[in-house]
């Protein structure tokens, strides 16, 4: 199928679907084709600017298609955080000791959260403690 932009005598615009140009002309000749708001049988092809999908278009649809996609795991990954946050404790810079006490059972076994240095997080992982970064979302910190 073909739309195409038509007008008549009197300068009405309004569209048309065919199966091709020589469906349209064939329409036209059998008077099949009349204007929507005058009724007039005398109807033309306007000019169409026609729809070329350029490699810039196509950049700008994946960069549309990726933004979106983009902000539902970004979405997701902030609700995990707020859940997170939402179920732990946060023990600050205190993370690297609180971790090790609860670890070798001298805190009670419960979630937390906190900050520790590259190597603070190396040696709770050599020690055998399960620990895991949590990504900081650019819209946290500003």
């Amino acid at each position: 199928m073909i739309r195409y932009s038509l007008s008549c005598e009197k300068a009405h615009e309004f569209e048309g679907w065919f199966a091709g140009s020589a469906d349209f002309d064939q329409q036209v000749e059998r008077g099949l084709v009349s204007c929507p708001v005058c009724n007039s049988l005398q109807v033309t092809k306007a000019l169409m600017a026609p729809s070329v999908s350029t490699a810039r278009k196509q950049d700008e649809m994946r960069t549309l298609a990726m933004d979106t996609a983009q902000k539902a795991v970004l979405a997701k990954v902030k609700e995990t955080l707020a859940e997170i946050r939402a179920n732990t404790e946060d023990v600050g810079e205190r993370f690297p000791e609180e971790a090790r006490k609860i670890h070798y059972g001298e805190a009670d076994q419960r979630g937390i959260i906190g900050q520790a240095t590259l190597q603070e997080a190396q040696a709770l992982v050599e020690e055998g403690i399960d620990i895991a970064p949590l990504p900081v979302i650019p819209d946290d910190v500003n």
